[in-house]
């Protein structure tokens, strides 16, 4: 539950031991609920999580900022014919984020790309895609704010390569920067000024 060292423990537990000697059991309660709390509060307060949620956030914010600033029509754009539209880069970022976290993380099976069609553009206005992916930002912010910070240690395949979820969790912030990179290039090609950068994205 929490980053408490087992010499800690051990001496908690002596220190257990010496008040039950002396059958004072009013104080043996109190300290077991005061180091429940405080470790439980410590667990909660990881500095990593904390500051990850804060960039995933912000990521978030500016991100419906980009996606808004472009106009509906030009949703379909590419910037080549292979490349992915606009409306596609923005639901391939929802769609890491729930495989990179419900899946890969958390171990929820994965989306089938075959037959899903939540996470895919099909007739999606923009609004609704907006949404879509606001609702994504908002479910993986709520998994990684839960998530058992002594967890992130955790190694796993990647695509071949063995990588804790720590790392798992950079990648995926890297990844929506990518894309969004890509979607920025898209608003040039058509005339359009993106959104000024936020920093700490």
């Amino acid at each position: 539950m929490s980053n408490v060292t087992d010499k800690e423990t051990e001496a908690i537990i002596i220190v257990f031991i010496k008040i039950n000697h002396k059958n004072d059991m009013k104080k043996l309660i109190l300290l077991m609920v005061l180091f429940l709390c405080g470790a439980f509060l410590f667990a909660q307060h990881d500095p990593y999580i904390q500051q990850y949620l804060e960039r995933l956030e912000n990521s978030k914010k500016y991100l419906l900022v980009v996606a808004e600033a472009m106009p509906e029509d030009k949703y379909d754009y590419r910037v080549t014919p292979e490349s992915m539209s606009f409306e596609e880069h923005l639901m391939h970022i929802a769609w890491a984020m729930d495989w990179h976290s419900q899946s890969l993380m958390g171990g929820r099976k994965r989306r089938d790309w075959n037959t899903e069609t939540e996470l895919k553009v099909g007739h999606k206005s923009k609004g609704e895609i907006m949404d879509k992916v606001a609702e994504i930002f908002d479910i993986t912010i709520k998994f990684i704010k839960e998530f058992e910070s002594e967890r992130l240690g955790e190694r796993l395949d990647y695509f071949g390569a063995n990588r804790t979820k720590m790392q798992i969790l950079m990648i995926l912030s890297d990844h929506i920067t990518h894309h969004r990179g890509q979607m920025l290039v898209s608003m040039r090609m058509n005339g359009l000024v993106p959104p000024r950068y936020v920093l700490f994205q």
